[in-house]
């Protein structure tokens, strides 16, 4: 597969990857790939990078079967093959648990367990260091979800370490808006896996993305929402913005 990536997403990929020190000479990063847009887009950004970014890492994939019947994951291994990427299934039995116990917040209880799977193979394969396909909408939507759900000023961050298994967890993608990911998509020549899941499209954070759009009917409202993303609180909110200059320079120093 030729790969080609306009500047207008390769930028913003870039920036974050400066402005959080999310790749290392070195890494070997695992892509944690659903089969979704968002997950699929940043496999592809990343194998991109990968042949015209200065550092040198190296990366695998790996896609949980959450044990929902009828998947079919040859389009993904396809996907990585073309990619020059080895691919990886872990077939579980998540879906088993989460549909018998009936457990309240399955979206979460599934989260968990899918990264409980996936440390489980890093921690076998020597690997430290997972991407995941978060984009600037889903960080702006966890923040407005824990803000009216759990009283807390809290998101995920860019770059995450989780002692309890040495991995660190990055996000390259967010400084892309989901749109720009949609529209990015139509020029990989990859269909998105539909989600087998029967809660998909009925969670909180479904309705979170709904009250957005009526709500952010002007444009500075999402990033005024952004923004006290880094202003709103002293822990647990992503760092200071730095300089134009300093970013500009981290930036700069990536690239061959």
């Amino acid at each position: 597969m030729k790969l080609s990536l306009s500047k207008n997403y390769t930028n913003k990929i870039v920036k974050a990857v400066a402005e959080f020190d999310l790749i290392q000479d070195g890494d070997h990063i695992l892509v944690g790939l659903s089969g979704g847009k968002d997950s699929s887009f940043l496999l592809y950004s990343l194998a991109f990078l990968r042949k015209y970014l200065g550092v040198k890492f190296s990366l695998s994939v790996i896609t949980i079967d959450l044990g929902f019947n009828g998947v079919d994951f040859e389009p993904l291994r396809d996907f990585c093959r073309e990619l020059a990427v080895p691919f990886y299934l872990e077939r579980t039995r998540i879906a088993e648990y989460i549909l018998q116990e009936e457990a309240a917040n399955p979206c979460a209880k599934c989260a968990h367990f899918r990264k409980g799977a996936i440390a489980g193979f890093m921690r076998e394969k020597g690997i430290r260091k997972l991407a995941f396909g978060h984009h600037y909408d889903d960080a702006v939507e966890t923040f407005l979800m824990s803000i009216l759900y759990s009283g807390q000023l809290v998101t995920f961050q860019p770059k995450q370490y989780l002692s309890s298994n040495d991995i660190f967890i990055i996000r390259p993608l967010v400084y892309l808006r989901e749109k720009d990911i949609v529209e990015a998509g139509k020029l990989l020549g990859y269909e998105p896996i539909s989600s087998p899941c029967p809660y998909d499209g009925k969670t909180k954070r479904e309705e979170i993305k709904q009250y957005l759009r009526e709500f952010t009917g002007q444009k500075q409202v999402f990033y005024n929402l952004a923004a006290a993303m880094r202003e709103g609180a002293p822990f647990e909110v992503w760092s200071k913005k730095p300089s134009r200059q300093k970013l500009a320079s981290k930036m700069k120093e990536l690239w061959k």
